[in-house]
């Protein structure tokens, strides 16, 4: 991260895991430079804590749209402590229609 702070989110969602459906929150910042590996199967999600804020990433590989999954990001199931209620955030059209976690397909083994 260069610039600004966020709420870091990954979900487990490898059906046969023994944390399945639970997930780990951090915050990153410029300023602490702490980083958050995702491997395969987890889900991914953030949240900006303050303006300007930039996030750098690293992938394994190229993107492909139709290796991408996830789970609704406000899905009360997951129990996720956003720091802004959902009515206040800046979601994409393809991350409203992701399912809850009760409804996703063995996407991982």
């Amino acid at each position: 991260m260069t610039r600004g702070r966020i709420l870091d989110v990954a979900v487990d969602l490898r059906k046969s895991s023994s944390t399945y459906g639970q997930h780990v929150a951090i915050e990153l910042s410029a300023e602490n430079w702490r980083q958050l590996l995702l491997p395969a199967g987890f889900a991914h999600s953030f949240c900006t804590l303050e303006p300007d804020t930039e996030v750098l990433y690293k992938v394994t590989a190229n993107y492909a749209p139709t290796h991408e999954h996830g789970v609704a990001f406000n899905d009360p199931d997951l129990g996720i402590a956003w720091p802004f209620p959902a009515s206040e955030l800046t979601v994409s059209e393809k991350d409203r229609a992701l399912p809850r976690l009760a409804d996703l397909p063995d996407y991982f083994e």
